[in-house]
């Protein structure tokens, strides 16, 4: 079929707002020019601004067209420097490994099958549970709402979990070091006595202790609130037809008729 100038405007605006040309004919005649699109979720815009807010260096590549890539790139606020189009599923696991060879630690979510090598590549793959099966076995982690904030949550948990170990670990240390010294007479000169071995034994006892409270206080932890981060009202993307001039139809309609 060929792809008059009308046509490729059509399929240009269509790109433009992030949505996939689809060109319909009858007959090698073109009749109309369809445009589908996936729905952003739409928790996707306070998820990334969320992520942003973390520290987080955000990266979307795609296999769509780099039209419709930068079109939902607008809608997400990404930068076009941030955005790689047309990519196979080899370009993702050589961004994934250009990235980490330059010391950053990469967590990458997909739900595709083209995702999947690049999911086994990354330091963290986060795959969503409505995904492809393949894609959830190669993630190191799979979120089984399917919701994009559920990114922020898993990441966010696992700081306050890190933090966590690291104040068990001073608590232990701070304990260990004042305690010990204690307990074998170090300052027995000063104060002139000694720390009954009971009490060495409760002491050693509270120091487990106070570390399993330190943990069971993370049942405590409330995810955080993503979609109250920013104000934004997500309208749905809706597929939708262009179609052509009258005499194209016209045209279509005669094909039928003849055949």
């Amino acid at each position: 079929m060929e792809i008059t100038p009308e046509v490729e405007q059509c399929m240009q605006t269509l790109e433009l707002e992030g949505k996939t040309a689809i060109v319909a004919g009858i007959n090698g005649t073109i009749c109309a020019v369809l445009g589908v699109a996936d729905e952003l979720k739409d928790d996707s815009v306070d998820s990334v601004r969320y992520l942003k807010k973390m520290g987080m260096d955000i990266w979307m590549i795609t296999g769509d067209s780099k039209r419709t890539a930068n079109a939902i790139a607008r809608e997400l606020c990404l930068p076009t420097d941030r955005v790689i189009a047309e990519a196979l599923p080899n370009s993702k696991v050589d961004l994934v490994r250009q990235l980490q060879s330059e010391g950053k630690i990469v967590a990458m979510v997909g739900d595709g099958v083209n995702d999947s090598p690049a999911l086994a590549q990354a330091d963290v793959g986060i795959s969503m549970g409505t995904g492809a099966e393949i894609a959830n076995e190669a993630a190191s982690m799979v979120l089984v709402s399917g919701r994009v904030a559920g990114t922020c949550t898993a990441l966010n948990l696992s700081r306050v979990i890190f933090r966590r170990i690291q104040l068990n670990f001073l608590f232990s240390m701070v304990y260990n070091v004042l305690s010990i010294p204690l307990a074998a007479g170090v300052f027995f000169p000063i104060f002139h006595t000694r720390l009954p071995p009971t009490i060495a034994a409760v002491a050693m006892a509270l120091s487990s202790v106070s570390v399993v409270c330190s943990s069971l206080a993370l049942r405590l932890y409330k995810p955080p609130d993503v979609t109250s981060q920013g104000s934004s009202i997500f309208q749905k993307r809706l597929p939708r037809i262009l179609r052509l001039r009258q005499q194209y139809t016209q045209v279509c309609q005669d094909s039928i008729e003849s055949t």
